[in-house]
Formats: structure tokens, sequence, C-alpha cells
């Protein structure tokens, strides 16, 4: 496994811990939460360099449910690195 590999493995798994209760967070299957959109549509939505710097600043949207998450430098980089997988993926 290379070093991307890694990395989009890491922020798979980071989404499976901090998006999951809520988001779907692979290539198929239905959010938990139907109010929260999948991350594969939200990387249609969204260019990833505003979903970075939304990581990088502190994520709050308009739904109160959602909580707000502050992700490490090196959290963003992975989390990016498998939301540009699920992006591909379409």
């Amino acid at each position: 496994m290379g070093i991307a590999d890694e990395a989009i493995e890491r922020g798979r798994l980071l989404a499976s811990t901090a998006c999951a209760g809520c988001h779907a967070t692979g290539t198929t299957g239905e959010s938990p939460m139907a109010a929260a959109t999948s991350l594969r549509e939200i990387v249609h939505r969204y260019p990833l360099d505003q979903l970075e710097e939304a990581f990088a600043e502190g994520l709050v949207t308009a739904h109160p449910a959602m909580p707000q998450y502050i992700f490490r430098a090196s959290e963003i980089d992975d989390l990016i690195a498998y939301l540009e997988t699920l992006k591909a993926e379409r």
C-alpha cells in the first residue's frame, strides 16, 4: 500500500467515525439521517478546495443537528484524499 493509499484509508476511517452517524460515507447507501446529504453528493456540490477550507476553519452548517468539527491538518489531507475517490466514482 502506497502513501496515497494510506491517506485514502485514513480518510475513509475518519469519515466512518466522524461523519457516518448522519451521512452516507461510501459509494452506495442512504444516510442514516435523512436530512444529511451523502458525502458522495457533497463532493459534487462543492469544490474540494472549499471543503478543505471549511474543514480547516471548523465545519459549521445551517442545520442545528450538525455538530461543529475542527480537523487537524493531517486529518484534512486524509479526508480530502478519500473524498477525491468518491468524486471520481461518478
